[in-house]
Order: structure tokens, then sequence, then C-alpha cells
């Protein structure tokens, strides 16, 4: 039994995801924040299918107010960039997309964050059929050092107690090292510790145990920014490979790397110290970069603050 077929639906403690099917890509859609207030990208107002979306989504660490109001589609099979100066909220952002953010003490969340149209912090959904569905990929690669590069693959499913023979595990092995553009680089040394990998090795190696488990959407959080750039330009062109499979989200402070690898650009910043982040203007890639509609992403994009 494949991960995918071992979900049942939400009502059940699990989230439903059906197969990722290729679309064609939107057409650009621009929201523009003013002042505090930002214009809603409604699934009605974009061409074809999107699995996530949030809708006035705010973000807490006990009091402090970390992300302010966010309306965000993503649409499905896209790479979405999230840029913006450092400490405007980003990472926690994205947290909040797989219920991470929640497992910090002290921290919250308010506002709706929709996947496949059902609400992730619903009462009846699952938090680890979440996490399973919407993957997540670190700033700092964190394979399970001293298990063997096959068991980081198989820690998913096993922990998922999918039940799989030994053709079944390794044809997952293979498909997903495969898949993170690894498999010809370790196929004869599954058994050796993942610790021994290069940096960039190890990154991969992360992307693939995420594959493991078929999520539906995988979440990025500056997955180059340890890595040298060659390994960057690897994982960039693996984040397009997989795009045409997954709907991705990626957290980035390389304004080249977001032109390079994203269809989507949504910029975020915070007015002074102290207050939250807010999402101010997002859109296609290419009008983010060539013809923002706001003088603060204009700024942050041609490098003259953050």
């Amino acid at each position: 039994m494949s991960t995918r077929e071992a979900r049942t639906t939400m009502e059940d403690g699990k989230v439903t995801t059906g197969d990722t099917k290729a679309g064609t890509t939107p057409p650009a859609q621009v929201t523009v924040a003013q002042g505090a207030t930002e214009k809603l990208v409604r699934a009605e107002d974009i061409a074809g299918p999107h699995p996530l979306e949030t809708r006035d989504l705010n973000a807490y660490f006990g009091s402090h107010h970390v992300v302010e109001g966010v309306n965000l589609v993503f649409p499905e099979n896209t790479v979405t960039a999230l840029i913006g100066p450092s400490g405007c909220g980003k990472s926690t952002f994205i947290r909040c997309l797989n219920r991470m953010h929640e497992l910090i003490p002290g921290a919250r969340t308010t506002g709706d964050v929709e996947l496949h149209g059902q609400d992730i912090y619903g009462t009846d959904a699952d938090p680890v059929a979440v996490r399973r569905a919407v993957g997540m990929v670190f700033q700092r690669p964190n394979p399970f050092p001293t298990k063997s590069i096959a068991d980081n693959i198989l820690a998913g499913p096993k922990f998922l107690r999918v039940k799989m023979g030994k053709d079944g595990r390794g044809d997952l092995i293979e498909r997903t090292l495969r898949g993170a553009g690894l498999w010809e680089e370790v196929k004869k040394r599954l058994d050796a510790a993942a610790g021994g990998l290069s940096g960039g090795q190890q990154q991969r190696l992360c992307i693939a145990r995420a594959l493991a488990v078929e999520p539906d959407v995988l979440l990025m959080d500056e997955p180059c920014s340890a890595l040298d750039p060659q390994s960057t330009l690897r994982i960039e062109d693996l984040i397009r490979e997989l795009s045409e499979r997954l709907t991705i989200v990626i957290v980035t402070h390389n304004m080249q790397q977001a032109a390079r690898v994203s269809e989507y650009t949504a910029f975020f910043t915070i007015e002074e110290q102290g207050q939250p982040g807010r999402l101010i203007e997002t859109g296609h890639t290419r009008e983010i970069f060539g013809n923002p509609q706001n003088p603060r992403t204009e700024a942050y994009v041609t490098g003259r603050f953050g």
C-alpha cells in the first residue's frame, strides 16, 4: 500500500489529498496592501486549482504579534517565493502552513489555513496528517546523522506505520532518491551513515525524506543558505523539477534565487521594529521584480532597503 493510498479523510482524523496533476500556470495576480489592509486574492480570482490558501492568518509568540492578516493563495504545481527583510515573519508564516508553529510553547495562530478546502486547524484535523501532506525542508540539513541513508528515507513511512514489503521499501528508496537527484551518488552506499554525506547531499536527502510520504505541498525555509554555490544550483534545479508535481513554497533572502526558481513571489515587511510582519504585495515573479505596484516592494527588490 502506498502512503497516498493509506490516507483517509480529515473527518476520520486525517487530511484527504488527491494526486497532483499538472496544469497550466494561472495568470498573474497582484495584491497591493493599502496601509494595513490588503486585497484578498480569492480562489475564484485565479485560474486553475490551488491546494493551499490562507485567510486573515495571524501568528503570535505569546502576546507578541509576529504576522498579521495574511491572505495568500498558492496555485497548484507552482513555486511561490517568500521574500522580505529579516524579522518580517516569513519563516513563522510557513510554519503555520503545516502546524509546526504551534509546537513552540506559547505560540498560536488565528485565521484560516485551508488544504484542499479543509481547515488544517479544525477540531477534526490531525496535525500529523497535515504535516504529512505539507512537508518541510529546513534551513540547515537535518538528516538523522547516525541512521543510514536508507533508514532516513524509511523513517516517515515507519512512523506512519505504512506496511511495505522488502521490494516496496527498495522501490521507495530508489524512487525518492531519484526524485531528489541523489540516487546515482549514493546507490552503492545506502547502508552508510547519513552524517557522512556532504552538506548539499544531506539537504537533498532531507528532500528525499520529505518526498517519501508523498506530500502535496513542500515548504522550504531558506534551503540553500548553508550550501556552496554548486550545491545551491543543484537544489534549484531540483525545485524546478519537483514543481511539476508538487506545490512549493520557498523562503529566500536571495533575490536572484527567487527570480530563478519561482513563478510567484510574495513580499513581506514590517513598518518598524516590534510591529508584526505583513504581506505587502504578491504576484507573478516577473511582475514583482520588473513592475512592482507598491513602492516598498520596489525599494526592496532593487536593494534600496532590507
